[in-house]
């Protein structure tokens, strides 16, 4: 059975590595769903978010691969139960007059805002989980979706332990 794993990924902040890893999971024939890149507390370091939904046992032999590539540092699975996950939409609806109450209070009843504004569109920032944002796009689409752009999913263990400062000591 297919499942979905997040992957958060320390590795040293090279040229290529971002190559090299997606490359890993392109070879063995799996999609990513998502993928965020970006500084830790360690200026030497960056922490890669992957989601890819693979069979539990292929994904145990895709980590093992990782591991061994040389600037990768460190490789946790985060539980959705055990960490926060958040991604990023922008979306621009259409929103003359007429429908424009009606756009701007699903935008608040999602606890999104509003970025920018003109007389035929609203564009709308919010954060949250897949399907709060997939929530929030199925509103919004009677509307008319002009545009939109979603982040990759970040993501941190739950709770004060560090994954990154235990990794770099």
């Amino acid at each position: 059975m297919t499942e979905r794993h997040t992957l958060s990924v320390l590795v040293e902040d090279k040229p290529g590595v971002l190559a090299r890893v997606s490359g890993l999971f392109s070879r063995r024939g799996f999609n990513i769903t998502s993928l965020a890149v970006g500084p830790t507390e360690h200026p030497e370091v960056s922490r890669m978010t992957i989601v890819v939904e693979v069979d539990e046992l292929p994904m145990e032999q895709v980590t093992k691969q990782l591991n061994k590539l040389v600037h990768v540092i460190k490789i946790v699975e985060l539980e959705p139960e055990t960490s926060v996950q958040r991604e990023l939409l922008l979306v621009k609806v259409r929103a003359d007059a007429t429908v424009r109450s009606q756009v701007l209070e699903t935008v608040q009843l999602f606890r999104a805002k509003v970025v920018d504004v003109s007389p035929e569109a609203v564009t709308v920032e919010a954060t949250g989980t897949t399907d709060k944002l997939n929530a929030l796009l199925r509103m919004l689409e009677p509307y008319g979706v002009r545009e939109m752009v979603q982040s990759g999913m970040v993501a941190v263990g739950r709770g004060p332990r560090s994954i990154t400062a235990a990794a770099v000591r």
